[in-house]
This record gives C-alpha cells, sequence and structure tokens, in this order.
C-alpha cells in the first residue's frame, strides 16, 4: 500500500485518474468509461 506523503499537493478534476510514473512525477490521465458498442456493418 502506498503512502502519504504531501496531503492535498493537487486538486483532483472528477474523471482523472492520478498516478505517480517512474520518475516520481504525479501523472493525470482521463479516465476511459464504458463506450458505446460498435455497429456490424
Amino acid at each position: 500500500m502506498g503512502k502519504v506523503i504531501l496531503p492535498k499537493a493537487i486538486t483532483r478534476k472528477p474523471g482523472h485518474l492520478y498516478y505517480v510514473d517512474g520518475k516520481g512525477n504525479v501523472c493525470e490521465a482521463v479516465m476511459a468509461r464504458g463506450g458505446k458498442k460498435k455497429k456490424k456493418k
């Protein structure tokens, strides 16, 4: 389990995922939600 080093260092946006990369930077990515199914042609 991770450890909180600096609480509330960033303001979180809804629908985004936050993670720490290999260099130790905090990264933000848009979460992919279940999309529409593709039509068969």
